[in-house]
């Protein structure tokens, strides 16, 4: 690597390091609201609902945000969204000062948060291909993939023991911090780079419909998006469902540990992928990966055992990078840089769909339906019971079992799909028309 290379490379492990203690504090702050809402309400879909409210908006204006990624400067889309986010967490916390915040104010603050933040992702992913060559894609994915492993290795233990000795208003507090920091990187940062946006301005429908083009253009790259819905669905059953599950049996002290030893193995392999990046074979890693994903994701639900749950819970989050690593590689090589703040706007609100699917419906069907069935006298408390236990955590646990077998065959159908297949030749690269 030449000496520019070199200089890049080190700015975008600047921007890694912002990212990195910017999720530390969203991590904090969301572990604690999640306890928080689950503890004053006892509802799963309560706490379902704040995670929607919090993730819905940013995926709706992720095309918008993309628009923007291509037409102005994105660090300066960065530093805007990252700073101007820090607005609904301010609102959160003055409302907690003045008394307890109701969930309708909770839910206030995440949204407004999540507009501001869904500057940040489009932005930061064309800014990637903006900075590095592409024999340092997989490397740099692994590093982005270490520094958003935060919020989960890092940031639940750190929040489950503050809330011991604090509560929420101080979480809130480190997160608006960390946020300010993050800003202050960007900026830093940005000071020493040039915007590789070029290019008349067209209007916003023009450039959608020209993002939309180029992500529709390559079939194996729309079928590999496509194939994000059900990833996504099953990701998201565990990511809304694992902490009403645990506190159904224990406290947060014991979530926040158990979090954080889950997510050691999204750190392993991390780095690994940081160290020793992946040359070939993305679809295999791929589909492998997925496959094992769900199988160790329905290991995480099978039974009310802290070990087993953190042995289950380490192996799913090491397979993650690998996912995240081989969709990235295969997408980013099939568009090209010209559109892909607009293409990686569409990518994020297609493919995370089925989160807003899973946020939507998981909290009612386990309040409701799954968590019935499953107590001591429910209709499944002789049959599925014998195995899984019965009590209040199991019908989440059974959901998310099924959820992980689900994620599995979705990973063996991925993997025999021929235009999927044939991206990892790298096929025509859709640039803009």
């Amino acid at each position: 690597m030449n000496k520019a290379g070199n200089s890049a490379f080190l700015k975008f492990v600047i921007l890694c390091s912002g990212g990195f203690v910017a999720a530390i504090g969203s991590g904090i702050s969301s572990f604690g609201l999640g306890v928080y809402v689950f503890k004053e309400t006892g509802l799963a879909s309560a706490s379902t609902l704040i995670t929607l409210l919090a993730f819905l908006p940013g995926l709706l204006l992720a095309p918008f945000a993309g628009v923007l990624a291509d037409k102005y400067d994105r660090r300066l889309l960065m530093i805007l969204g990252d700073g101007l986010s820090a607005l609904g967490l301010v609102y959160i916390l003055v409302c907690m000062m003045s008394g307890k915040a109701q969930l309708w104010q909770i839910g206030v603050g995440v949204t407004v948060s999540s507009i501001f933040s869904s500057l940040v992702e489009p932005s930061f992913k064309a800014t990637i291909t903006d900075l590095l060559s592409e024999e340092d894609y997989s490397k740099a994915s692994g590093l982005v993939q270490l520094s958003g492993s935060a919020k989960f290795l890092i940031s639940p233990l750190i929040a489950g023991f503050l809330l011991r000795i604090s509560d929420i208003k101080l979480l809130l507090v480190i997160d608006i911090c960390t946020i300010f920091m993050t800003v202050a990187v960007t900026f830093a940062v940005r000071k020493g780079l040039v915007s590789k946006v070029s290019g008349a301005k067209k209007s916003f429908m023009k450039e959608f419909r020209t993002g939309m083009t180029a992500l529709t253009k390559n079939r194996g790259v729309f079928m590999l998006v496509l194939s994000g819905i059900g990833i996504s669905f099953s990701l998201g059953c565990i990511q809304a469902l694992y902490t009403p599950m645990i506190l159904g049996f224990s406290d947060s002290s014991v979530l926040g540990i158990t979090t954080t030893v889950s997510a050691c193995g999204m750190l392993v392999s991390s780095l690994l992928l940081g160290i020793i990046p992946v040359r070939k074979g993305f679809t295999k890693v791929l589909s492998r990966s997925l496959f094992f994903a769900g199988i160790f994701m329905a290991g995480f639900g099978l039974r009310e055992n802290i070990i087993l749950i953190c042995t289950f819970g380490f192996f799913f989050f090491s397979m993650l990078p690998f996912t995240n690593m081989s969709l990235d590689y295969l997408i980013r090589t099939n568009i090209s840089n010209d559109v892909q703040g607009r293409v990686w706007g569409l990518i994020g609100i297609i493919s995370q769909l089925g989160y807003v699917i899973a946020y939507s419906i998981l909290g009612p069907l386990a309040d409701f339906v799954f968590i019935p069935m499953l107590t001591p006298n429910g209709i499944l408390a002789d049959s599925i019971g014998t195995v899984i236990g019965t009590g209040t955590s199991r019908g989440v646990g059974l959901l998310i079992i099924l959820a992980g077998l689900l994620l599995s065959i979705t990973a063996i159908i991925l993997y025999h799909v021929k235009p999927i297949r044939e991206l990892e030749n790298g096929g025509e690269v859709c640039t803009e028309n």
